[in-house]
């Protein structure tokens, strides 16, 4: 007898809804809608058009209506959110992440209270992106807003909301915002205090696998669906890949590699010491466990070089990109991926040249070159991280394991083999929304815990093992790119 659950997986530039099923051996994944995500800029902000990407939720619920699904999960990228008034209507459209109005609000977080106090309370690392600066601007440039709102739900919570009218707080999301107390797994009341964030915004905080209630009956009326639960999965992206890594034991590395490359490993316990700090580690809450983890620019590079060659009416596919990439000189010039001037949308191209004509370095001129000097620099960062993973750790990992929509490269998987000095195994490419059907099928008893579902997950087909070839040529250039790379 086959089991079968909806999981819909928010990218930051697109969603996809698929139909997991099980049939007693392995889980097979079907992509029923697929649409983008594009952010909207509107009177000089950038929101995300959250009332759109619920209409195509519920495009999903409508496609799949056909198939006897048991639940619906849903995961999202993490730090933004929607805020609620008193009646429970959404006050206005959450923000984007990227837009300008973040900038700085980290540095300006520090007239409150330290970076060194906020880390030991939150163990997440200090960047402008994180709910806590972006609630700390409306604090000081829009108190009216502040004031009038009842409730704060990060998106997945927001969408769940909308599906089911319940109001809670998935611990893996939440714990993306530099507002969670990582050792008691709460609200930091403490933090919240020090910067005047109102505590009555924040519902509570439940686990992964919870089930947050059945689909309204306004909304199963409207498409003619059933009334099947929704269950908070790994609301993070992030963490809903991690649980789908098919490692072979609790110590691994991996890389959630998407518009962000996320890496790190698994941890039972949260390291809030000054190295973590000072490397830029985060402490995520995962499926079981704590992510020690540094978030890295990933393919948002590469999308934006080719959106400015699209919108100056030049036509190329990821693949070709590639292939030309392959085709250039190896080691001309490398970019730090971590550098602020490459966070904001547009014109990626002419700042990556413009970064190498600053670094005295070559400057790229061909679009193989630029994805090239990408790639490589990517990769590097990558050998960087793991050296201080194995330094905060005290461990050394046999491979990387790499998941997510930036393994369909196989120039940036090589690459990373090549530059780590060890085998990469790239797969699942879905990982994100495997791991949200596995979180599913054990929330509802299809499965018996996230042992088997791993062990289904490293028999499945799609895992590709990258040997380092190279390593030798990888070294004498890392300390090239050391020379131009701060992160």
């Amino acid at each position: 007898m086959t089991r079968q659950v909806l999981a819909f997986d928010f990218g930051a530039s697109s969603g996809r809804a698929m139909l997991g099923t099980y049939d007693g051996k392995t889980i097979t994944q079907n992509e029923i809608h697929r649409f983008a995500n594009e952010p909207v800029s509107a009177a000089g902000t950038l929101y995300w058009d959250v009332l759109r990407l619920f209409h195509e939720v519920k495009q999903g619920l409508v496609k799949a209506s056909a198939a006897s699904f048991e639940s619906v999960g849903i995961d999202t990228w993490g730090v933004d959110f929607g805020l609620l008034d008193a009646a429970g209507n959404l006050m206005n459209n959450p923000v984007h992440y990227r837009d300008a109005r973040n900038v700085g609000m980290s540095e300006t977080c520090r007239q409150y209270i330290d970076d060194r106090a906020v880390y030991e309370f939150t163990g997440i690392q200090a960047m402008d992106i994180n709910t806590l600066y972006q609630l700390l601007y409306l604090v000081r440039e829009q108190s009216e807003t502040i004031e009038r709102a009842q409730t704060l739900l990060m998106m997945p919570d927001l969408f769940t909301y909308f599906l089911t009218g319940t109001k809670q707080s998935e611990y893996t999301e939440a714990s993306t915002s530099g507002l969670l107390d990582v050792t008691a797994k709460t609200w930091s009341d403490r933090l919240l205090a020090a910067v005047g964030i109102p505590r009555r915004l924040f519902t509570n905080i439940v686990q992964p696998g919870t089930k947050a209630g059945a689909i309204r009956k306004d909304i199963c009326d409207e498409l003619g669906i059933a009334p099947v639960p929704v269950i908070s999965v790994a609301g993070h992206d992030t963490q809903s890949a991690l649980a789908a890594v098919p490692a072979e034991s609790d110590d691994f590395l991996f890389i959630s590699c998407g518009t962000w490359a996320l890496m790190g490993t698994h941890c039972a316990a949260a390291d809030v010491s000054e190295a973590a700090r000072s490397g830029g580690f985060s402490n995520e809450g995962g499926f079981g466990g704590i992510s020690l983890l540094t978030n890295i620019t990933g393919t948002w590079l590469i999308q934006e070089c080719r959106r400015f060659w699209q919108l100056a009416g030049e036509s190329v596919s990821y693949d070709e990109l590639d292939a030309a990439a392959e085709a250039s000189r190896p080691f001309a010039c490398f970019i730090d991926p971590c550098s602020q001037e490459f966070t904001a949308p547009g014109r990626m191209p002419e700042r990556i040249q413009s970064f190498c004509r600053k670094t005295g370095q070559y400057v790229p001129q061909t679009k193989g070159e630029i994805i090239r000097c990408i790639h490589e620099s990517l990769a590097f960062t990558y050998r960087r991280v793991k050296e201080q993973i194995e330094t905060l750790t005290g461990k050394t990992y046999p491979c990387v394991h790499m998941v997510g929509g930036g393994i369909k490269s196989a120039i940036l998987c090589r690459m990373t083999a090549d530059a780590c000095g060890v085998p990469v195994l790239a797969g699942p490419v879905e990982g994100a929304v495997l791991g949200n059907i596995g979180i599913q099928m054990i929330s509802m008893g299809i499965l018996s815990d996230l042992g088997q579902f791993r062990e289904i997950v490293q028999n499945m087909p799609g895992i590709v093992r990258y040997e380092h070839t190279q390593a030798g040529a990888y070294d004498k250039a890392f300390a090239q790119f050391k020379g131009v790379a701060a992160c």
